[in-house]
């Protein structure tokens, strides 16, 4: 089942890196403001990323628990690509 903005696996949700502008095709995560284990709540801003143009936010998709980062500070992610999991509370 696809939801908005990632893909639900179960009871683990994709956060994926939000497309921000209409040409932005990557962005580079700068810091994770969460780590795996914490908790978070739906729109709760998780990590701060960086374009050409502009600084931005990853939200987490739903409540829930931070079950694995998959992508590290400085690296540079594609536009939908997932960068975290998250199992879904509640």
């Amino acid at each position: 089942m696809v939801t908005q903005p990632g893909f639900v696996v179960g009871e683990v949700v994709e956060a994926i890196m939000p497309k921000l502008g209409l040409t932005m095709k990557s962005g580079t995560i700068v810091k994770w403001l969460k780590k795996e284990g914490d908790p978070v709540r739906k729109d709760e801003v998780i990590a701060t990323l960086e374009t050409e143009k502009l600084t931005g936010e990853i939200r987490s998709p739903v409540d829930g628990v931070i079950k694995k980062i998959l992508r590290m500070e400085g690296e540079e992610v594609p536009v939908g690509e997932p960068v975290a999991l998250i199992e879904r509370s509640g």
